[in-house]
């Protein structure tokens, strides 16, 4: 589980240490572990008893570092006619499958094997927070190391030896040294990207995703188009660049509207307004929702109205000046009232978990991910409902009511 952050071989060890008992090996624990859970029936909800299906204000931000090894160069492009949809129940079904075969005795092999794809692998997302068992996954679509070279050959030579200080290359030499050693090492190493997680400010995770090519808004705009509702504010610690990516993706409904995801017009009055901390957006519908909700408005605010904001700790990591219309203080019902580092903080407990999890088989790993992610969700929930139940009295609730009464105290 997440609180525990242990390895399977490190209980083991122990266990034969203090009880001075033999025990199977620490593989086969494993996946005897890993087994026990392909088996049992759990429900992978990915939802919030506070926040209810579809929060209207969510959290994204990327684990860099829990990510398994993977050499990108090997991976076959998709079919021609592979339309970017991927069907979850049936790529985490595979998964699970193929952890209960990998237990069968002399079963070294098997036809259930599930090796990384650009065209099968899919995200998680609440079965009641997506669209639909389909779920967009436009990876392949990303630039291609041939596209950054190009854009390489472009920069100052004294631009590309800094880059090759930074991967650790030798940066002497000619531009055309620099180029040819970055562009080996670009098809030659092995890559990983991490995970995209999408948050309520709870804490709960909604949507998780493991990148196969480098970070990209692409992969957190593939999880926002999968939802059956889109969150009315979104913060993310690079809010142009996913606004930008989203309205250009779909430009006959633009996602971020009104003014690209900002909160006021960018005039250079609301500029220097916000700059001097003297601009206030209200939005009252995220207290209470429209009494006439706009057509396509959210369920739980009633507005059509969509946000792409900066987290605190990167709102002024940015050189567009019209980006000083993206900061949560300016929204009276935000300011103070939501931790948009939940994230980071899941993050932090999480990379104690990467010194085992980054060992793993990628198949293992994203197993193992979506599992740990699910205790992470179940404890914070059994956290919040002790919380609620106390508060009213230990009042027995159902389910449904859980999700009523929680969107009372979202902020």
């Amino acid at each position: 589980m997440l609180q525990v952050h242990t390895a399977v071989s490190r209980v083991v060890e122990y266990l034969e240490r203090t009880s001075g008992v033999q025990f199977p090996s620490s593989d086969t624990v494993l996946q005897g572990y890993l087994h026990f859970e392909a088996l049992t029936e759990h429900d992978y909800q990915y939802s919030c008893v506070n926040c209810g299906d579809h929060p209207p204000v969510v959290i994204m931000d990327l684990h860099k570092k829990g990510a398994f090894h993977l050499s990108v160069s090997d991976l076959s492009p998709p079919p021609e006619d592979f339309n970017g949809e991927v069907d979850m129940q049936i790529f985490w079904e595979a998964l699970s499958v193929e952890r209960i075969c990998n237990n069968f005795k002399g079963q070294q092999k098997h036809p259930f094997t599930v090796p990384p794809s650009f065209h099968f692998w899919a995200p998680w997302i609440g079965p009641k927070t997506c669209r639909s068992n389909h779920a967009l996954n436009t990876e392949y679509k990303k630039v291609t190391e041939d596209r950054l070279t190009e854009e390489l050959y472009k920069q100052k030579v004294q631009v590309v030896r800094n880059l090759c200080k930074e991967c650790g290359l030798d940066p002497s030499g000619s531009r055309a040294d620099l180029l040819l050693r970055l562009s080996s090492e670009m098809k030659s190493r092995q890559t990983y990207g991490g995970w995209a997680v999408i948050m309520c400010p709870c804490g709960i995770v909604y949507s998780i995703k493991c990148q196969i090519r480098a970070e990209s808004p692409r992969d957190f705009a593939d999880m926002l188009l999968s939802w059956k509702h889109m969150p009315n504010v979104i913060i993310d610690d690079f809010a142009r660049g996913l606004a930008t990516h989203m309205n250009l993706r779909e430009p006959e409904r633009l996602p971020f509207n009104p003014f690209e995801g900002r909160l006021s017009p960018p005039t250079p009055d609301n500029i220097a307004k916000a700059k001097d901390g003297k601009l206030k957006v209200s939005l009252p519908w995220l207290n209470c929702k429209k009494i006439i909700p706009d057509p396509e408005g959210h369920p739980i605010t009633g507005s059509a109205e969509h946000y792409a904001l900066y987290d605190r700790f990167h709102e002024n990591n940015t050189k567009d000046p019209r980006d000083v219309l993206r900061k949560l203080h300016i929204v009276p019902q935000l300011a103070g009232k939501v931790n948009s580092q939940v994230a980071e903080q899941l993050f932090s407990r999480m990379k104690k978990n990467n010194y085992f999890l980054n060992m793993a088989l990628p198949s293992t790993h994203l197993f193992l991910m979506r599992n740990i992610i699910h205790h992470h969700n179940m404890y914070r929930n059994e956290q919040r409902l002790g919380n609620i139940k106390r508060a009213f009295g230990n009042v027995t609730m159902n389910m449904h009511s859980q999700a009523v009464l929680g969107n009372l105290f979202i902020f």
